[in-house]
């Protein structure tokens, strides 16, 4: 028998550090090789790490919420082989990006496998980190320490999108550090702890050896909120669980996104009884070809058509480089609820994609985030958003948007309410759409006239297919 200490892999793509999401193991636990172990969260990807080895664990060294750097003993394991003090590397899920770059191939000795959900995502979006649209405004802030009045290094560097570790992003919290304004001296413009600390104590960091890669963007110098010690009764009706993983990748996205974007939300009504018409006739032969046919399609192929009468609503703002992007693409995002959050899994290239086409794509997506196997690539890459709560819909809301992108569409319940027709009173359908646009590209009365297009085009859906390219 002998201890095997188990190190946090190189898990590829640049990663130099991992948070624990969950423990799927615990101390005195038995355990085949490749069994689940642990699943991890870079800013690529979650993935499980499986056992290295049969054996049982012995101890567990890192808590869920930690940030572990590559190379750190995270567990032990009593083995009847001879112990191993690091693994080899292993190959993580790819990061979100159109043309994902090959991963290594696992080694044996630590197999890794994706958990599935990929980059987290929400309502705003597939959460990546590398984007258009996070600094518009940086440079023309001035170099400061955020909650110090410490000086500030010499000359005015501002990196809107700092690269560091989680270590050295954890370390400038404490320290009261905003990281935008603190010269990076590691590679590729890394922002390292000396960095940090030299920022800190008034010294200026040494100079960045190359332009800064992008990091997470996120509130930096805002004071953390502490919940008050209610009294010994109420404590003993509480209970607290780590905000950790996916779901604080969620809040931190959803919080730069609302820290960002101008939002304004125009709402209005949308008569769609030829639409139900039309669908209800063409159900029976969407089934005939093992196709599960909703409104989403249709609400897709109205967005693609209105996208094209609207260039600006399918851009997005690279503030990086002050140039507004005018995409000639249409990757349309649709929001699917699963166990882990919100994701947006996207329906690439929907103008070049019939009806049916679209269906069988969006059931392939959904079924794919519902079962924790959807590809990162799926999450990636789109242009405009759809989000609908189906029959919890509700009057209407106010949808964040999904960054850089500068428009989203809120999907509500279909009710029947009086309409006007001809003179006359009549029960229509009638669903509101509440779309968000982000006032700093888009003006009102172009937000409207984009709203009444897609209405225009789901109260007569006949349009569609004679204006479908």
């Amino acid at each position: 028998m002998s201890l095997l200490e188990f190190k946090l892999p190189d898990i590829g793509e640049g990663v130099m550090e991992g948070e624990i999401v969950n423990w799927l193991v615990e101390p005195g636990q038995d355990v085949r090789e490749d069994d689940p172990m642990v699943e991890v969260m870079t800013d690529k990807a979650t993935v499980t790490i499986g056992a290295p080895k049969t054996g049982t664990i012995q101890e567990v060294r890192a808590a869920v919420g930690d940030v572990v750097p590559v190379g750190s003993i995270i567990v032990t394991l009593a083995t009847n082989g001879a112990g191993a003090a690091e693994p080899a590397p292993v190959a993580a899920a790819p990061a979100p990006a159109p043309a994902p770059t090959p991963a290594p191939a696992p080694a044996p000795a630590a197999k890794t496998k994706s958990v599935g959900d990929g980059p987290a995502a929400t309502a705003v979006g597939d959460i990546k980190e590398t984007l258009p649209g996070t600094g518009f405004f940086g440079g023309h802030k001035k170099t400061e320490k955020m909650g110090s009045a410490a000086p500030a290094p010499s000359g005015d560097h501002f990196d809107p999108k700092p690269l560091a570790t989680p270590a050295t992003r954890k370390l400038a919290r404490d320290l009261e550090v905003d990281l935008r304004h603190v010269p990076g001296s590691g590679p590729k413009g890394r922002v390292t702890k000396d960095d940090v600390k030299a920022f800190a104590d008034g010294g200026a960091a040494a100079a960045p050896a190359s332009a800064p890669a992008a990091a997470p963007a996120q509130a930096r110098g805002v004071p953390a909120t502490k919940i008050e010690a209610p009294s010994a009764a109420q404590t003993a009706l509480e209970e607290r669980t780590p905000f950790v993983g996916v779901r604080r990748k969620i809040a931190e996205r959803m919080q730069h996104t609302k820290n960002t974007a101008a939002h304004f939300t125009f709402v209005e009504e949308c008569d769609v009884g030829k639409l139900k018409e039309l669908r209800a006739r063409m159900k029976p032969a969407a089934e005939a070809a093992g196709v599960k046919l909703t409104f989403l399609p249709f609400l897709v192929k109205a967005s693609v058509a209105a996208l094209k009468r609207h260039a600006v609503l399918n851009s997005a703002l690279d503030e990086t480089t002050n140039e507004l992007v005018y995409r000639k693409y249409y990757n349309i995002g649709i929001a699917a609820s699963t166990d882990r959050g919100l994701m947006v899994p996207v329906v690439k290239d929907a103008d070049r994609k019939s009806i049916l086409e679209i269906a069988q794509e969006i059931n392939r997506l959904g079924a794919a985030a519902k079962e924790g196997k959807i590809a990162p690539d799926d999450l990636a890459g789109s242009t405009f958003t759809i989000t609908s709560l189906g029959k919890d819909g509700g009057l209407f809301a106010t949808p964040i948007l999904n960054h850089p992108e500068v428009g989203i569409l809120g999907v509500h319940q279909i009710k029947q309410k009086p309409v006007v027709r001809d003179g006359s009173i009549e029960i229509g359908e009638v669903m509101l759409l509440s779309l968000s646009f982000d006032h700093r590209i888009v003006d009102g009365h172009v937000g409207a006239a984009f709203a009444y297009d897609i209405i225009g085009y789901l109260e007569d859906p006949d349009r569609l297919f004679l204006e479908m390219a």
